[in-house]
């Protein structure tokens, strides 16, 4: 490695910014720079990635972070490097899970607490429908009329690869944000624009000359995680037959198989019959059965 300062994209180098107790203040500027005023944060709790299900089986459905403001707001943020199958399908089936949590045992008026989506983007959507080159899309619940339907589930998308603005170009503190996020890996040191407080602080965690041996570990493997993703999806461009890697292919089948396993066992725990999961899911009967059978044992451990 000859970089001074992490590459944001890795899942070490994200979490180190916006992940830990100690970079949550910069993890509420990002936010407040980019969410409605009527959301700004005064503090911020981060929460057990690991609890967001209802039960123990569910814990594999998690984000990068999740965190919630004090007044309940909940915010999930995540860096997704590469482009995968149903990516918006995923992020709206992600926050469910926060929504049914809310809800509380006895009487409950179904009050929800707003919750958003934020995810940066290592690559561009190429929707066909969608021409224009805003590099943040803000998607929200609206009727035919495009009159906003509910104002308290909202999904941000920042496809970074659309930002290119130049040092001089940048016109707020957020463009900053973005600009410091961008060109991490490669600056050498903290450029005038940037020399602001929050800015620092970032750029002093981002520092590898300041990690431990294990944490220099640690981020060597992410790095290399994120370099092998991203050299596969260049040479499946570059061949121009991106669903053509065997290997790509076989991790994407398995992440599919896993994930509606995991929708079967919520169906499960949410009363649904073995019928109606097979019908739902298109698992085979004794696929679910086999399933059903391992909980059961678990439980009984």
């Amino acid at each position: 490695m000859t970089s001074r300062y992490i590459n944001p994209y890795t899942d070490f180098g994200f979490k180190k910014l916006f992940g830990e107790e100690g970079s949550k203040h910069l993890l509420k500027d990002f936010l407040n720079e980019l969410l409605p005023k009527k959301y700004t944060i005064a503090e911020l709790t981060f929460n057990n990635n690991e609890q967001l299900g209802d039960n123990k089986y569910e814990r594999n459905s998690v984000f990068d972070i999740h965190c919630t403001g004090v007044d309940k707001t909940v915010f999930i943020v995540e860096m997704q490097k590469a482009k995968i199958n149903y990516f918006k399908d995923r992020a709206i089936f992600y926050t469910t899970f926060p929504i049914r949590n809310m809800a509380e045992k006895g009487d409950w008026d179904f009050n929800l607490k707003p919750v958003f989506c934020i995810a940066i983007l290592d690559f561009e959507f190429h929707n066909e429908e969608r021409k224009q080159s805003d590099h943040i899309s803000y998607v929200e619940l609206k009727d035919q009329y495009c009159q906003k339907f509910y104002d308290k589930l909202a999904y941000i998308f920042i496809e970074m690869p659309k930002f290119n603005k130049n040092e001089n170009e940048l016109k707020n503190h957020f463009d900053k944000w973005l600009y410091f996020l961008k060109n991490l890996e490669n600056f050498a040191a903290i450029p005038e624009i940037l020399n602001e407080p929050v800015f620092k602080e970032g750029f002093k965690k981002a520092e590898i000359a300041n990690f431990n041996k294990n944490q220099l570990i640690e981020y060597e493997r992410s790095l290399k995680n994120y370099w092998d993703a991203t050299a596969m999806i260049k040479t499946a461009f570059d061949d121009g037959k991106l669903e053509g890697i065997q290997e790509g292919i076989e991790n994407e089948k398995k992440l599919t198989i896993e994930k509606t396993k995991q929708t079967a066992i919520i169906m499960y725990s949410d009363g649904f019959t073995i019928e109606q999961i097979v019908k739902y899911t298109d698992l085979g009967e004794e696929e679910v059965k086999k399933l059903i059978g391992d909980i059961n044992n678990k439980e009984q451990v």
